[in-house]
C-alpha cells in the first residue's frame, strides 16, 4: 500500500541521520567536502550517468549546490565517507513531485568494491524506518549497468522506461526506472 506523502507533514523524515555501516560513515555534508565533490564530479565517468550534474563541474558549483537552501521538505544528502571525513560519494533522498526519490554517486577510484550497495541499503533501511509506508523511486541510464545491478540486489523493480534529460550529455538518454516498498526491500 503506497501513501500519498503530499498529505504527510513534510517534516516526518526528519533531519539527515549520521548512518554506520561496517565500512562507511554516512553523514550531512559539509562546506569542506567541495573540493571531494568537485574531483568526483569533474570526472565525466561519473557524471555522464547522473541527469541533473552539469559538466564540467567545477569547485564553485560544489560551493553553490553546499550552500543551497531547497524549498520545500529537505532532503537527506548524505555524504559517503569512509571514515567520517573523507567524502567519497553521496546518496540522496528528496521529495520530488510528490514522490520519495533516491539517487546516488560514487568516486571512480571506489566503483567495483559493494560500497555503494552498502551505502545505499543503510539510507534505505534507515529511509523506511522512519516513512513505513512509503513508496521509493530511482532509475539508472540504460548504459548504467552497475546502477540498476544495485537496485536490483536491493529489490527495486522496475516500472517502465523512457528518455531522461542528462545535462553532461547535453542529450536525452533511454532510463530505466524502478521503485521500491518496504516489503519488497531486500538488505544485502
Amino acid at each position: 500500500m503506497t501513501v500519498d506523502l503530499l498529505r504527510r507533514p513534510a517534516q516526518q523524515l526528519g533531519p539527515c541521520p549520521v548512518i554506520r555501516t561496517a565500512r562507511l560513515v554516512l553523514r550531512p555534508h559539509r562546506l569542506e567536502d567541495a573540493d571531494a565533490i568537485a574531483h568526483s564530479l569533474g570526472d565525466f565517468a561519473v557524471t555522464r550517468m547522473l541527469s541533473r550534474v552539469p559538466q564540467p563541474y567545477h569547485r564553485q558549483d560544489a560551493v553553490d549546490w553546499l550552500t543551497s537552501e531547497p524549498a520545500g521538505p529537505k532532503p537527506w544528502n548524505l555524504a559517503i565517507t569512509s571514515d567520517g571525513n573523507d567524502h567519497i560519494g553521496m546518496v540522496g533522498l528528496e521529495l520530488r513531485h510528490g514522490r520519495w526519490h533516491i539517487g546516488y554517486w560514487l568516486g571512480r577510484p571506489h566503483w567495483g568494491k559493494g560500497l555503494m550497495t552498502e551505502a545505499a541499503a543503510a539510507a534505505i533501511d534507515r529511509f523506511f524506518d522512519a516513512l513505513p509506508e512509503a513508496t521509493l523511486y530511482s532509475g539508472a541510464f540504460a548504459d548504467n549497468g552497475a546502477s540498476l545491478r544495485i537496485q536490483e540486489k536491493l529489490g527495486f523493480r522496475v516500472t517502465h522506461s523512457n528518455q531522461v534529460y542528462s545535462l553532461s550529455r547535453n542529450a536525452m538518454a533511454p532510463h530505466i526506472e524502478t521503485k521500491l516498498t518496504r516489503a519488497e526491500f531486500r538488505r544485502p
